[in-house]
């Protein structure tokens, strides 16, 4: 799909033309502007072939996240019968980065996700409490498949193969294959380490694939901001 993201680094705009018949799946939300012969439909992200169970599951865990304030997980399907273009932006300042996937699976962390398109199934999975140490959220975001998919970070995103094993901080988290196991470990130092590196906790991602880390951590601002900001 012909795409181009303007007004990077800190600003992306994600531009994208459909061709007639092709259809985008775009987070709620992210739409900026669009040519008028689109069509957009709101849908619920419980995933491709989701019977009756997994649309009712995905639907509590959207309400869920709805009253905690966090993302809805419903997505808008923009098709387009007769083509035109569609422009997407993320909610924080950053990057899009288009990821190719060829039939393998990614796991993101939630807020990641911006668009896809082709033979991709985008569902959520369930992060438990290793999600929450490793400040990931309770849910990861999954896409399989074949086809484009975009995604968002706060700063920039980089990139890095993980032939053994890696350790990065869950706050600079955002993606990685789900080929690769992960568990959460002290940053070293014992318990003075754990409470006074200010790392808490960190991610250890072991096995062979691509890992996706951002250069900023949406968690540090909130706490750079906290005490600055009236009681």
């Amino acid at each position: 799909m012909q795409h181009r993201t303007k007004h990077e680094p800190s600003s992306a705009l994600l531009e994208v033309a459909l061709d007639p018949r092709e259809a985008l799946m775009a987070e709620a939300g992210a739409m900026v502007a669009r040519s008028p012969s689109l069509r957009t439909e709101v849908r619920l992200n419980a995933g491709r072939g989701a019977g009756f169970f997994g649309r009712l599951k995905a639907l509590f865990i959207a309400l869920l996240r709805k009253f905690a304030g966090g993302e809805t997980f419903f997505v808008n399907h923009i098709s387009a019968p007769e083509g035109g273009w569609v422009w997407l932006a993320p909610p924080l300042s950053g990057r899009v980065k288009h990821v190719a996937l060829r039939g393998e699976t990614m796991l993101f962390s939630a807020g990641s996700y911006l668009a896809s398109a082709g033979d991709i199934d985008v569902k959520v999975r369930w992060g438990g409490l290793r999600g929450v140490l490793a400040r990931e959220g309770i849910f990861f975001i999954e896409a399989s498949g074949v086809g484009d998919l975009w995604i968002t970070s706060y700063g920039a995103i980089e990139e890095l193969s993980c032939d053994g094993s890696l350790v990065v901080d869950g706050g600079h988290l955002v993606g990685f294959d789900a080929s690769l196991a992960l568990k959460i470990r002290s940053p070293g130092g014992g318990l003075t380490g754990l409470v006074l590196s200010g790392e808490g906790v960190v991610c250890e991602l072991t096995g062979r694939g691509r890992v996706l880390i951002q250069s900023r951590s949406a968690g540090a601002l909130v706490g750079w901001l906290a005490p600055l900001l009236p009681p």
